[in-house]
């Protein structure tokens, strides 16, 4: 197989591991040993990287591949994205497991069914997985993938539909939050005078 034709980014290389060769690898699989069992992994311009032995090591696995014997080829791919074909990935997850690759490129409807933006690219920064999407024009905007946010997801009919309102893109009028009518800049706890800063 060559270079994969709807990527999917399964790890990245880290730092090199003693001087035989090995990587820090980290992956981005449920199950960080099954990287393995994925066959080539490929980098984005193309290079086949097989894996001849993984082991675990704390938060990474530790990497031989094939042909890379000592520490300064192994220094080399320190940042190295490896991905496979997306027709390599089972289907068989729960009804609410989805895909990265899945989800980039989906429309996105409102609660009205109206197409309202489309789906750039899915982030997690450690906090849950977040859907950068693009809306009338609007570029960058985050969307929490929650149930509630984005109740309804058809990868068969190319779209995820948003509630404006929990994906937080509307003012929710029952909101507790004071407006700037109801700010009041003298009522603030103040520290002492002598904590620092203008006080």
């Amino acid at each position: 197989m060559s270079k994969p034709q709807n990527p999917v980014q399964m790890a990245v290389i880290g730092a090199a591991h003693g001087i035989k060769g090995e990587l820090r690898v980290k992956t981005f699989t449920g199950d960080p040993m099954a990287l393995a069992d994925y066959g080539p992994l490929y980098a984005k311009d193309g290079r086949a990287f097989q894996i001849i032995d993984i082991r675990p090591a704390n938060t990474v696995v530790i990497v031989r591949f094939k042909g890379i014997n000592d520490r300064n080829a192994a220094e080399a791919l320190a940042g190295t994205e490896l991905f496979v074909d997306r027709s390599m990935l089972p289907d068989d997850g729960e009804e609410d497991e989805f895909y990265h690759a899945d989800l980039i490129g989906l429309a996105v409807r409102d609660d009205t069914n109206a197409a309202v933006g489309k789906v750039v690219a899915v982030h997690n920064f450690g906090g849950g997985d977040i859907l950068d999407v693009t809306l009338a024009g609007r570029k960058g905007v985050l969307i929490p993938f929650t149930q509630a946010a984005v109740p309804e997801v058809s990868i068969a009919e190319g779209f995820v539909r948003i509630d404006p309102a929990a994906a937080g893109l509307i003012d929710d009028e029952d909101s507790e939050a004071p407006g700037r009518e109801g700010f009041d800049p003298e009522g603030r706890p103040r520290g002492p005078k002598d904590a620092g800063g203008n006080r």
